[in-house]
């Protein structure tokens, strides 16, 4: 295919910059939001010293860093198609995509965020404050943005997700490894599995999904101007330009509400180590709510004494439930363990009058009883053993989802700081996967039935999966997309690219194993 010319805005300066200063006094208004808020958690802190800010402050660098990166990757995505049939101005595009990102971060659940941290180890998240647990942040996020930043450097889509996946395994093997263990016990694998059907499926559903919506556009819709190549740079007609836009909408508020909660609960995890007075627990929980808590924990507790069959008591309860759900091995010990560590949280609770009044010294230890007792009520009911009597499982059910509200929690202010990192991520660094995307993946240029028929599939997919918590890749699923739709038109496919993206992605997740494997030993012998 000849090489294609690069589109270019020809609107006047003035209008093509008024949408970026919106935007900018945007990003600056959300990072004073974000300062002010931040200053105003940590007012209460009392700290010896100022390393534990210190580290906060690099820490927090870095994972909005990889958010950052992030924008360069997978946003840019969503704007290839609208820039390439001259839907929108690259500008104008960018900015559009990076708002629509800001509001999806914002409105998003945090499903996908905890449950991507569910693939750490356990020992590490709970001693994230220390040596060990600094080490496993700074060696994944590093890693991440390391492999990102190199696959961008050569225009190659490759995606966050994947790449954040691998590091965190890389982390559980050389943590595993360093402790004379296997080298598998570190890594929830069923988790893992999990999420990588996610990653690996989503190009397979982007391709043959776009491929066949093509064709049934072609055969439903018979528009002669839907399926043709832009003409110069004039953009197409009203409805197809509107179409089009739309579907670049969704793509970027479904990439904001799925993307970016993977750095939203890396940051949770941050804050939680390093000023735990602050974020352990959630200090939006009220009085009367905190009450109603502990009334779920005493239900809870009452409910596990049913099925101890007669074991004695722990001696070490916490120790024995973090056994379990290091193991995933239920032993005799853990329901008594698990039912005198409920009891024990509801006391907790009690005695404090509420999370906000938890105090400073325990409130580290009643955050991880809290982590450990939800993860091991997880882990019980998928394994589904033992079986409770359907009043026992809706009590232990309702204590779990007390425990995570309490936990489990993202303030307002970090989900802004995400966003702002992840739109001036894409408006930075759009230009080398855009380009990717739009010339080098087809031999003939994009369509306007294909740019919509890649984008809509990608909005749906990422959209689902969001729903579902799990984490997928925006970057396969429109890539792929794009690659189905050329296929179903007979556009052409340029294998060169199409085997450096799928060699990109084969190598995303042992590259950053390794990576962060290698980051994870060195940064344990730094602390």
């Amino acid at each position: 295919m000849p090489e294609l010319s690069y589109p270019q805005s020809n609107a006047p300066a003035g209008r093509r910059n008024i949408g970026l200063f919106i935007f900018l006094l945007a990003i600056a208004a959300g990072a004073a939001y974000c300062a002010t808020h931040l200053l105003d958690d940590l007012a209460p802190v009392r700290q010896s010293s100022l390393l534990p800010y210190l580290l906060l402050g690099f820490a927090l660098v870095i994972a909005l860093g990889f958010e950052f990166v992030n924008g360069f990757h997978d946003t840019a995505n969503a704007v290839a198609t609208v820039i390439y049939t001259h839907s929108l101005t690259p500008n104008l595009a960018v900015v559009w995509s990076g708002a629509w990102n800001f509001l999806g971060v914002l409105t998003s659940t945090g499903a996908v965020a905890f449950g991507i941290l569910q693939l750490l180890p356990v020992e590490l998240i709970l001693q994230v404050g220390n040596g060990a647990g600094f080490s496993m942040v700074f060696a994944l996020l590093i890693a991440a943005i390391i492999w990102n930043l190199g696959t961008w450097y050569f225009g190659l889509p490759s995606s966050s997700s994947h790449t954040l996946i691998g590091s965190i395994i890389g982390v559980g093997l050389m943590n595993s490894m360093l402790h004379g263990a296997s080298g598998t016990s570190g890594v929830d694998w069923n988790q893992a599995l999990g999420v990588g059907k996610s990653l690996v499926f989503s190009p397979i559903v982007g391709f043959l999904l776009a491929a066949l919506l093509l064709l049934i556009l072609k055969a439903v819709v018979r528009v002669p101007a839907l399926y043709a190549e832009p003409t110069g740079n004039e953009p197409p007609p009203f409805w197809i330009r509107a179409l089009l836009i739309l579907t670049c909408t969704g793509v970027s508020f479904a990439h904001g509400s799925n993307d970016g909660q993977k750095g939203m609960g890396l940051i949770m995890l941050i804050l939680i180590g390093t000023v735990p007075t602050a974020y352990a627990l959630n200090k939006a929980v009220t009085p009367a709510e905190s009450q109603t808590f502990v009334a779920v924990a005493e239900q809870a507790s009452t409910s596990f004494s049913r099925y101890t069959n007669g074991a004695p008591p722990s001696t070490n309860p916490r120790r024995d439930v973090e056994d379990y759900v290091r193991t995933r091995q239920l032993t005799p010990a853990t329901v008594p363990a698990l039912q005198q560590l409920t009891a024990q949280i509801g006391k907790q609770v009690g005695e404090s009058g509420s999370m906000a009044n938890v105090p400073q010294d325990i409130v580290d230890n009643v955050r991880n009883n809290m982590y450990v007792a939800s993860e091991a009520i997880r882990l019980i009911d998928k394994a589904k053993q033992p079986v409770f009597a359907p009043n026992d499982a809706k009590a232990i059910d309702n204590f779990k989802k007390q425990t995570d509200h309490a936990t489990k929690f993202i303030p307002t202010w970090v989900k802004v700081a995400v966003a702002i990192a992840l739109g001036l991520g894409t408006m930075v660094g759009w230009k080398r996967i855009v380009v990717t995307v739009g010339e080098k993946i087809g031999k003939q240029h994009l369509t306007y039935g294909q740019g919509a028929s890649a984008e809509l599939v990608a909005m749906v997919t990422i959209g689902a999966a969001d729903v579902y918590g799990l984490p997928v890749s925006t970057t396969h699923v429109l890539s792929s997309g794009v690659a189905g739709a050329m296929a179903a038109n007979g556009s052409g496919l340029q294998w060169n690219t199409v085997r450096s993206l799928v060699l990109a992605w084969v190598l995303t997740l042992p590259a950053s194993i390794a990576l962060s494997a290698m980051l994870y030993w060195l940064f344990r012998q730094v602390f």
